[in-house]
């Protein structure tokens, strides 16, 4: 089996494109939790990037999160102290924040954790699925899940046969294609794909078919 590595993709200056349907289920130190690492700092601390799987009753013990915790439910249904969250739900747990995670009857994650800004305190509860969508620039449609000081968290739905504007990301573009087919100049990119663009960046995003990719910017180093 595969083993964990520390400082993986931890170069910002390069764009890192993972099929992450290609990538085999690692172990973590929870038995019944396995994981998909996309970024890490370290072995079991520090910032890291990864799709995470609970098997049916897994449980986490109390623990913090010196620098916070971004989740979005993939599949199933994430549960902790503060109640239950089923697929679509973004979740935001501020820096210096604690809980007892579980899965009564399993669940996918998408995690980002050790990433905020120390002044960055908001918690954030986001049903996605009851979440109006917003109008947006030409076909597309936005759903913004948390703005701070530059750094911008949003789904984004793009209509079948919409081209978007050749444009730059400032403080770099994340993004986990959640349904459809994206695509740009440099390839295609399947659900399940993560993205991370550097700072300033270019690409001339476009699709072929309806498309849902969750899209975060202006969070990495300038």
């Amino acid at each position: 089996m595969q083993q964990l590595k520390s400082n993986l993709n931890m170069d910002f200056s390069k764009k890192v494109m993972i099929d992450t349907n290609q990538l085999e289920w690692l172990p973590s130190p929870l038995k019944g939790v396995t994981r998909k690492p996309l970024a890490r700092e370290d072995l079991e601390s520090g910032h890291a990037t990864s799709i995470v799987k609970y098997q049916a009753g897994s449980h986490f013990k109390r623990h913090s999160h010196p620098q916070g915790e971004e989740i979005l439910v993939l599949e199933g249904v994430f549960s902790d102290e503060t109640g239950d969250f089923g697929p679509g739900t973004y979740i935001r747990n501020p820096p210096g924040s604690s809980h007892r995670p579980f899965s009564t009857d399993g669940c996918t994650l998408f995690v980002k954790l050790n990433q905020f800004d120390k002044n960055d305190l908001q918690q954030v509860r986001v049903d996605t699925h009851s979440t109006p969508w917003q109008r947006g620039m030409g076909g597309l449609e936005v759903m913004s899940l948390h703005d701070f000081e530059g750094q911008h968290t949003a789904l984004v739905k793009w209509p079948a046969d919409e081209v978007f504007q050749p444009h730059r990301h400032f403080g770099g573009e994340e993004i986990l294609v959640l349904s459809g087919l994206f695509e740009d100049e440099h390839g295609q990119y399947p659900a399940n794909t993560w993205i991370r663009s550097p700072h300033m960046s270019q690409h001339h995003p476009f699709v072929k078919e309806e498309t849902i990719i969750l899209v975060k910017v202006g969070h990495l180093p300038v």
